[in-house]
């Protein structure tokens, strides 16, 4: 099990009223991809990145889901350089089962070389194998690994576990 620690505020904890509380997440899998094809419309002046993008996602998924994946992202480029991922795609099992992947989140403008990417999603499979991901909530952390031919993109996803709020 993985732990992240979180930040909750409480009025009665001194001495600002922070309690440092514990989010736990498992594991799912592993997904990296490319994106072999893209078009950017830009929405801004020279002094500014801002535009709109559409990429096609091929790639694969491994762990608890292992598969092809194939997707689209239309991601907002705000003028910082930030993307907001819209991203919607399937993850074809390697067992035959379809797996809906829905994720918005930050596709943030550094480090160069290595961006960060932190993301959630929602997954919907009508395969009895896979329903248990209809209510899950994954977050996922990863980056854009700039190559010499084009970028990959990795990310590792999570389940986050529902615990009891604490008294």
């Amino acid at each position: 099990m993985v732990v992240v620690r979180t930040l909750r505020r409480l009025e009665a904890c001194p001495p600002h009223g922070l309690l440092d509380e514990k989010m736990n997440t498992t594991p799912l899998y592993r997904m990296r991809f490319t994106y072999p094809e893209s078009w950017s419309v830009s929405l801004a002046g020279a002094e500014s990145t801002e535009s709109q993008q559409f990429f096609i996602a091929e790639g694969t998924c491994e762990g608890k889901i292992a598969g092809r994946l194939r997707a689209s992202n239309h991601p907002r480029r705000r003028g910082d350089g930030t993307f907001e991922p819209n991203f919607q795609g399937v993850i074809e099992t390697a067992d035959g089962a379809v797996i809906y992947h829905d994720c918005r989140g930050y596709g943030r403008a550094y480090p160069p070389g290595r961006r960060q990417i932190v993301v959630c999603a929602f997954h919907l499979s009508d395969d009895a194998r896979y329903k248990w991901l209809n209510n899950v909530l994954a977050v996922g952390t990863g980056e854009v690994r700039a190559g010499a031919e084009g970028s990959v993109l990795v990310i590792d996803w999570y389940e986050v576990v529902w615990e009891a709020v604490a008294e």
